[in-house]
């Protein structure tokens, strides 16, 4: 039986189903669900819980005596099965159908996978499990689901944000829930209950070192030389990657490059925003401004000058990377 995500939590008030069965793409959202099914396992009397993880040099026997095995205390057990790599072999899907056809009383087993492929799906294993089994699929939230996706997490914790706050979060977070997941709470421990506003959100998103690559892109495009300057600085100190500086800069640059293309043959900057999925009014503002002060000329003198930094990260070309890294940002921020 499917059980949607939304579905869990009126699922797990009912008295539980022998056989469970978590798979998708979001590591995330498989956890809290398997922490749910055995909280609520607890509250249900399964009072013991055994843990299989399928590893090299397995063996299949060990789930069958755990099956067998009475629980200690005489109550109810969980027997949690856990594949990481989603591939049992051919002895594991024969133990599994085996299992599945038969059982143990007074068990709960819950198995966990990551995502599955459809090569997978058509295994008779993973028909008997997902036939026999409550199946939860839980995959990541679509670019576009992302910004309702914290909303609902805010309102778990009484917060609740404006859309500019929640665009601005899932800009940061896109394909990674738990970054996402960690940012929600961090709000909560700052603010508390109520509503956040775009620059509280901003505040709290931004007060952290992996995103100063974040502030130099958005000094770039605001035309701040001095902030460029001294952001480039304290990346330096701290030891930043310089092929993700240099893939920030870049980046910036083909956007901008992008935006000006399509704004010298006449179309709309909206309409350019949505479809290179730019949705932040601060950072539309701001692309808006550079763009009175960039070319296409100076945009692609832009990309050659990445693409020669880029040749001294990798040995190729002499020079000093993070004097460049100043140069160019220097460039695009209209002070070259």
């Amino acid at each position: 039986m499917n059980i949607r995500p939304d579905q869990l939590a009126a699922s797990l008030a009912k008295p539980l189903a022998p056989l469970w069965l978590l798979h998708g793409n979001e590591p995330l959202l498989v956890i809290e669900a398997a922490d749910a099914i055995r909280a609520a396992a607890r509250t249900q009397g399964y009072d013991e819980r055994e843990t299989l993880v399928v590893g090299q040099g397995f063996k299949w026997d060990a789930l069958t005596l755990a099956a067998g095995n009475m629980s200690l205390f005489g109550g109810a057990k969980l027997i949690d099965l856990r594949i990481p790599t989603g591939k049992p072999g051919r002895e594991g899907g024969d133990a599994l159908q085996r299992y599945v056809a038969d059982l143990p009383a007074q068990t709960l087993t819950l198995i966990t996978l990551p995502e599955v492929d459809w090569a997978t799906r058509k295994t008779a294993w993973f028909k008997a499990l997902s036939e026999s089994a409550a199946t939860l699929e839980l995959n990541a939230p679509e670019r576009e689901r992302l910004p309702e996706w914290v909303g609902h997490r805010l309102a778990a914790q009484q917060q609740s944000a404006t859309p500019e706050a929640l665009a601005f979060i899932a800009e940061h977070v896109e394909g990674n829930l738990l970054a996402a997941h960690q940012e929600i709470l961090k709000l909560g421990l700052l603010h508390g209950a109520g509503s956040l506003s775009l620059e509280q959100v901003q505040d709290a998103v931004l007060n952290v070192a992996r995103y100063d690559i974040d502030k130099l892109r958005l000094a770039v495009v605001e035309g701040d030389p001095a902030r460029c300057a001294r952001l480039l600085e304290g990346l330096k100190g701290e030891g930043a990657a310089a092929p993700l500086v240099l893939w920030a800069l870049a980046n910036e640059t083909r956007t901008l490059a992008s935006l000006c293309a399509a704004r010298d043959t006449g179309q709309a900057l909206p309409a350019v925003f949505k479809a290179e999925r730019i949705f932040e009014p601060r950072r539309q503002q701001a692309l808006g401004r550079a763009l009175g002060r960039l070319s296409q000329g100076g945009l692609r003198a832009a990309l050659m000058h990445a693409a020669r930094i880029d040749r001294m990260i990798k040995g190729l070309a002499s020079g000093d990377v993070w004097d460049e890294f100043l140069q160019l940002a220097l460039r695009l921020a209209g002070r070259h």
